[in-house]
């Protein structure tokens, strides 16, 4: 087998992301027959002995696997939680094989949630040059006024970070819940994906989310698959993600 990069060896294997993968070479924690390596250095998979910390990295399948998972609330996006917090990996054990999740949803947020072995897509997916556009409905509580809107869609600053535009869409409100609190509906459209972002728009014009859910992610959508459950990706939507992620 043609020596590849290591980096590459561990994305397709899915151990990694390609970043992830060059931080562990770069901190020593690789070597290859013997000899620490550096960023950049290739192998054989086949014939060469890698190992990470220790642990042998053997040579996969170009098989892959694809999820979209409906994450429920309460379950954090990852794959170890010092908190001891039920994690989405456990919603896909019976998919046969270890996969990841390419982005987050944080543990009070649920809806569409991608997870792969593919390391080299997720590091697509996850660079803020390949983010698809994703898109939110938003249980606002109260009567979300005109003014509120106007300053949701306005230019706004968090954590010193100047926001891309984002898309506010008014669905209803003046509504109320079976506990007979009075609610507005509200979807949001994100070209990026800034840490609880929607959350902090909210706050900082001080609006308070009731229930936040991915719907969206690009053209691929959640639909009625139920919560907590999940599905393969269909041929469309993977060739769809490999099109418009590059």
């Amino acid at each position: 087998m043609e020596k590849i990069r290591l980096q590459k060896i561990f994305t397709d294997s899915g151990i990694m992301s390609r970043r992830a993968a060059e931080r562990e070479i770069a901190e020593g924690r690789v070597t290859v027959n013997g000899v620490t390596a550096k960023v950049g250095d290739k192998a054989d998979p086949e014939r060469d002995v890698i190992l990470w910390n220790g642990k042998k990295i053997k040579a996969s399948s170009p098989e892959k696997t694809y999820i979209v998972l409906n994450k429920p609330l309460g379950y954090v996006t990852t794959a170890k939680d010092e908190k001891g917090r039920e994690s989405v990996l456990d919603l896909v054990k019976d998919a046969g094989v270890r996969v990841y999740p390419v982005g987050r949803l944080d543990m009070f947020s649920e809806g569409i949630l991608i997870l792969t072995d593919d390391g080299d897509l997720t590091n697509r997916m996850t660079h803020p040059s390949g983010e698809l556009k994703k898109v939110y409905t938003v249980k606002i509580k109260g009567f979300v006024s005109d003014d509120a809107l106007a300053a949701l869609r306005a230019p706004m600053t968090i954590d010193g970070y100047r926001l891309r535009p984002v898309g506010v869409r008014l669905i209803s409100r003046g509504k109320t819940d079976r506990a007979g609190v009075e609610y507005s509906s509200l979807e949001f459209t994100l070209s990026e994906g800034r840490n609880r972002q929607i959350r902090k728009m909210c706050e900082k014009c001080s609006l308070t989310v009731m229930s936040l859910c991915r719907i969206r992610i690009g053209e691929i959508e959640l639909g009625n698959l139920p919560s907590g459950e999940w599905r393969y990706l269909s041929e469309g939507e993977l060739q769809y993600l490999k099109d418009n992620v590059k």
